[in-house]
């Protein structure tokens, strides 16, 4: 407990924009939020009262960053399973616990698990010589893709084998790097989804509506919410699945569930994250409750929020760097889109701007989806570039408000 507030502790493994965000949702709360981070730079070091640094694999940096708080968390997965145990066994209290968080650390661990419980997921492989791609390639089709079992996000870690010469070649390299791998199919599909849940050690879940994702280059750029254009029944049908998999591998937390949706109306698994996500920025603005409190409720067994939206649309854009650096410094870009669009809500993670890289995302809610993504996706454009795309509303259409 923090002696000054009489509130619990949570330490939070990891002080990137997760870290930041859900720094904001504790202040909130009157909650004491410490994090770990590498340097004191990052994004949530520089906005925290309370920074410890250390490295998230130095077991003797955890128990130190342990010490006082209540319950530890994480913003990335990156923490190696045996430390966790070790903490646990100590008498830390860890949400999402190790025997969890390991499916959302080991893409092998996740398949197996998924399947064994009859959820649905791509046919895989484990790959432990290239003759196994090669074999899968031959018996699903190509092209397929190759996997990186750990590690890996935003299209990293992540290869397209379109021919059995791709396979040799690419699985040779990255096994003599020390990578392990594993092989899918690839999926058809008319989309892809995001079910997110929260669990709490109690047992109480919570899930947002269905949001679609908008991907490129591997990388999601934007965040529709709710779904459009997704059948009632299949948009229940995902979060009735991912609060299955919450229950079903003890996830104590926020958990994303990124879904495949094919042409013959089935849901497939992609991929599991045990924390905050990208998909759900959103509800900051978006819903009752954010995925940010929400998540500190269920580390601290709090009731869990309402997950009801605020608006009938919502539309979250990711701001990625640009490749050619803007002319306009952060500052006035902020200025002219306040300017332009004052219904725009900005979340700037104070990252250095470089190609490709997530550095804040905007927020926009209202009635209709068509105009609040338009005026999302030029917000985050003009953002990066300093240049408004052509064909966009000065104003947006209509008044679509935050």
């Amino acid at each position: 407990m923090d002696p000054r507030t009489g509130l619990p502790v949570v330490g939070m493994v990891g002080a990137g924009q997760l870290a930041r965000m859900t720094h904001q949702a504790a202040v909130a709360l009157g909650q004491s939020l410490r994090v770990l981070a590498t340097g004191p730079d990052e994004p949530a070091a520089l906005v925290a009262s309370d920074v410890v640094c250390g490295r998230p694999d130095d077991l003797a940096a955890l128990r130190r960053f342990a010490v006082g708080c209540d319950v530890l968390t994480f913003d990335h997965e990156h923490v190696p399973t045996e430390h966790l145990r070790a903490l646990v066994a100590e008498g830390v209290r860890v949400y999402p616990g190790p025997d969890a968080l390991r499916h959302a650390q080991d893409k092998l661990v996740m398949r197996r698990a998924l399947a064994a419980l009859g959820v649905p997921v791509p046919p895989f492989r484990e790959v432990t010589r290239p003759r196994d791609a090669v074999l899968f390639g031959a018996e699903h089709g190509w092209p397929c893709v190759l996997k990186a079992a750990r590690g890996g996000y935003d299209g990293r870690g992540l290869w397209m084998l379109a021919s059995p010469t791709d396979a040799r070649r690419m699985v040779a390299e990255l096994l003599a790097a020390g990578t392990p791998l594993l092989v899918e199919q690839c999926v058809a599909m008319r989309g892809e989804l995001a079910a997110m849940v929260a669990r709490s050690p109690f047992g109480q879940g919570a899930a947002w509506p269905v949001v679609r994702t908008v991907q490129r280059d591997g990388i999601c750029v934007e965040v529709l919410a709710p779904a459009p254009g997704l059948d009632t029944e299949l948009a229940q049908a995902g979060q009735q699945l991912a609060l299955r998999v919450a229950g079903e591998l003890g996830v104590v937390g926020v958990l994303a569930v990124e879904l495949f949706e094919t042409p013959g109306g089935r849901l497939v698994v992609n991929e599991l994250a045990m924390r905050p996500h990208n998909s759900g920025h959103w509800s900051i603005e978006g819903a009752v409750t954010s995925q940010f409190e929400q998540h500190l409720r269920a580390v601290l067994d709090y009731p869990l929020g309402s997950t009801a939206p605020r608006a009938p649309a919502c539309v979250m854009a990711n701001v990625l760097g640009a490749g050619t650096p803007p002319v306009m410094g952060t500052d006035e870009r902020v200025h002219h889109l306040m300017a332009r669009y004052p219904q725009a809500k900005v979340h700037l993670y104070a990252k250095p701007e470089r190609p490709g890289r997530k550095i804040g995302h905007v927020t926009v809610c209202g009635e209709a989806p068509v105009p609040v993504r338009e005026v999302a996706v030029a917000s985050a454009a003009f953002l990066a570039t300093g240049t408004w795309p052509d064909g966009y509303p000065v104003h947006g259409r209509g008044r679509e408000t935050a």
